[in-house]
């Protein structure tokens, strides 16, 4: 790396000071930055020769990702020689989303490292020797056990070598036992940084935290209000509110305001890969033709919000029907026209349910009873049937999830992958307990109307098809009802599989 202005011991001179002194590098190559006190406290620690391991739990939000990005720029500028670098996340995804483009933005606003590395989707490299001077992307199966986990990450060896690990609240400890791996050769220049939010106290970042404390440097990024150290990079007015409203032990509260560890791990509902899988699954009529139709109705609550119409019959979810500034009479009127398009003979029944939480649903029920159908009203914060979760929307999510999970079919919406994936789960006082809708809403940016729709058609259990009519033993007329009309795939996939679940709430263990 010859780029630094000057001489060669010039250059030589600089790269000794950034070595010990990794601040003056963030001051030298990127001046506007305003460094936060904890950037600062983990750029001085990893200058020090005595620190070989950090971890820092943070708070959402802070700017941890760029402190990761800063250090193993500056391992692989001041190093000479050999210099492999691996980094890693919770998924590959997140690595491609966070980390990676984190690297690839101080790389372009430097000159110094836009022209001595180059980068690419894989690796970020030396120009002049691209095959012993490098960052590396590694990733671990998710769905894999402990020792292949801990396989796909060995064999990093080498002159200079290092860590980079992101999220690592939810990376399994064998992850890191297997990075720490490069501490074990004599003679060896190795460092290991970790940052994550704290959402797991069986994971890597708990272990290097709190389990293996005596080994690591622990920097801990809080937004507390009451706490003089916090980050002024998190709103304090957002931090004051979330406590207000949910209060300090509430884990959500824990983990994003707080930087602290919950009690119980804090998960994410659904991966992108589940969700992926149950929109490319395809399932023939057969699947499902037996099981009852419904609809799960989100009405709108405030001008951004859409009204959603979701109809399911059993594994099978088709296209919804979404609305928005409309009455509750041209909403209930649009509910019945899907509700006629979808029968298959005259009289048959389709369960209507309307998400009624604090009653923003009254006037869409009020129109349907008056239509002559029966809606059945769903309060989200009601008590939940089955006493293992808190309350019916986390009864509702977790069960509309465990479908996804296994074999549910979804309607291609890439407007609903992020609605699906956002939300987590923790386990409180015996109980499974759903994010708060608004904690959702805040991150995305909206509200999650489409997956709360099909959310709402789990509120009560799947029953036969023919329930209704054998009841009542009417006589019944065919219609010409086209379920494609409503984006059920016409091919059929006959080895759609199933897909794997992580965890099952309906286990009689838990």
């Amino acid at each position: 790396m010859s780029v630094i202005p000057g001489s060669v011991e010039r250059a030589r001179q600089v790269l000794d000071r950034w070595r010990r002194d990794p601040v003056q590098m963030v001051v030298d190559e990127w001046p506007r930055v305003d460094l936060d006190d904890f950037q600062v406290e983990l750029l001085r620690a990893f200058g020090r020769d005595d620190i070989d391991r950090i971890a820092m739990k943070s708070a959402k939000g802070p700017g941890k990702t760029a402190g990761l990005a800063w250090v193993g720029l500056n391992f692989l500028a001041t190093r000479p020689g050999q210099v492999k670098i691996g980094a890693t996340s919770v998924t590959g995804d997140n690595l491609d989303m966070n980390l990676w483009p984190e690297l690839h933005k101080w790389m372009q606003e430097s000159e110094f490292f836009r022209t001595a590395l180059s980068w690419s989707k894989t690796a970020v490299r030396d120009r002049k020797r691209p095959e012993n001077r490098f960052i590396e992307k590694r990733t671990w199966p998710k769905r894999g056990n402990a020792e292949e986990q801990a396989d796909a990450l060995a064999g990093l060896h080498g002159e200079h070598v290092m860590w980079l690990i992101d999220e690592g609240g939810g990376i399994p400890v064998a992850v890191l036992v297997t990075a720490e791996a490069i501490f074990a050769t004599v003679g060896q220049d190795a460092k290991l940084v970790m940052a994550g939010n704290p959402t797991d106290p069986s994971g890597a970042l708990h272990h290097a935290c709190v389990i293996s404390r005596g080994q690591y440097f622990v920097i801990t990024v809080t937004g507390d209000p009451d706490n003089p150290k916090r980050s002024k990079r998190i709103s304090l007015e957002h931090a004051k509110a979330e406590i207000r409203k949910y209060g300090r032990e509430n884990p959500w509260v824990r983990v994003n305001i707080l930087g602290e560890f919950p009690e119980t791990a804090i998960n994410a509902l659904l991966g992108l890969d589940d969700v992926e899988a149950a929109m490319a699954r395809t399932l023939p009529p057969a699947a499902f033709s037996h099981v009852q139709k419904r609809l799960g109705v989100d009405v709108a609550r405030f001008g951004g919000d859409r009204t959603v119409i979701f109809p399911r019959q059993g594994p099978a979810a088709f296209r919804p029907i979404t609305m928005r500034h409309q009455r509750t009479d041209e909403i209930a009127a649009r509910v019945v026209m899907a509700q006629n398009r979808w029968r298959r003979v005259a009289d048959e029944e389709i369960l209507t349910l309307v998400d009624n939480t604090y009653h923003w649903g009254n006037g869409v029920i009020d129109q349907l009873v008056v239509a002559g159908l029966g809606p059945i009203g769903v309060n989200y914060a009601g008590k939940a049937i089955d006493p293992r979760f808190k309350n019916r929307r986390a009864e509702m999510w977790i069960k509309g999830a465990a479908a996804v999970k296994r074999h549910a079919m979804l309607p291609r919406l890439p407007e609903m992958v992020r609605e699906l994936t956002e939300p987590t789960y923790t386990f409180a006082g015996g109980q499974f307990v759903l994010e708060d809708k608004d904690q959702i809403k805040e991150r995305l940016g909206f509200s999650p109307d489409l997956a709360d729709a099909y959310m709402t058609t789990y509120a009560i259990e799947d029953l036969p098809a023919d329930i209704i009519s054998k009841l009542r033993q009417r006589a019944h007329a065919t219609t010409d009802f086209d379920p494609t009309a409503y984006g059920l795939p016409r091919e059929v996939d006959e080895d759609h599989g199933r897909a794997r679940m992580d965890f099952d709430p309906w286990d009689p263990h838990l």
